[in-house]
């Protein structure tokens, strides 16, 4: 699903990246987001600045992928090493091996993706055995105050965090950790093997 007009604006914004950079990828760092040298696919990658953030962890290769071109069209101002940005739907990675993805990092988008449960798939089909999907989700109350709020008019998405959880545990991820704030969660969990 495509952002509004508002939430790109949201989602582009100084105020956005300082959330990102100061809580989302410092706890997913205490949560075992570590070490070099690693294959990265980050879901929904947007301007771009998960990227600069992830590059700080030396990756050997690192793949953005988001369903707008606009987003895709932003990450071009960037210079990172072993980094490619791509249109791409995360309910079809067949541009992607199996097994051929050490982490999956989400800043928050699967619950713009009315097939989620799909997305969890192909995530669990890329990570090779001992990979690790690092995740931060919203409830489904959270998006729809957010909604109301802002007027952002987001169609009919999203999930609790229950929902979100037994997703995970039905599609063959183990959950290692989880980190609670009210109404979302973040998450790392692993591919067992």
């Amino acid at each position: 699903m495509r952002l509004t007009k508002l939430e790109f604006l949201a989602m582009n914004n100084p105020l956005r990246r300082y959330v990102q950079r100061q809580l989302e990828f410092r706890l997913f760092q205490q949560m075992g987001l570590t070490g070099t040298g690693k294959r990265i696919l980050e879901i929904g990658c947007g301007s771009g600045y998960g990227a600069k953030l992830l590059s700080r962890l030396s990756p050997a290769r690192y793949v953005g992928i988001d369903l707008m071109p606009e987003q895709i069209e932003l990450t071009r101002r960037i210079d990172l090493p072993n980094a490619e940005f791509l249109v791409m739907d995360a309910t079809d990675l067949s541009d992607f091996e199996d097994e051929s993805i050490d982490y999956v990092v989400v800043f928050g988008i699967l619950h713009h993706i009315p097939a989620w449960r799909t997305a969890l798939s192909e995530i669990q089909r890329v990570l090779v055995p001992g990979g690790r999907l690092f995740v931060e989700e919203p409830d489904r109350v959270l998006v729809g105050f957010v909604d109301r709020w802002f007027s952002w008019h987001v169609p009919e998405a999203g999930f609790t965090l229950d929902e979100f959880e037994t997703g995970m545990m039905d599609h063959g991820l183990e959950i290692l950790d989880s980190r609670e704030y009210p109404l979302f969660h973040s998450y790392c969990a692993v591919k067992p093997g």
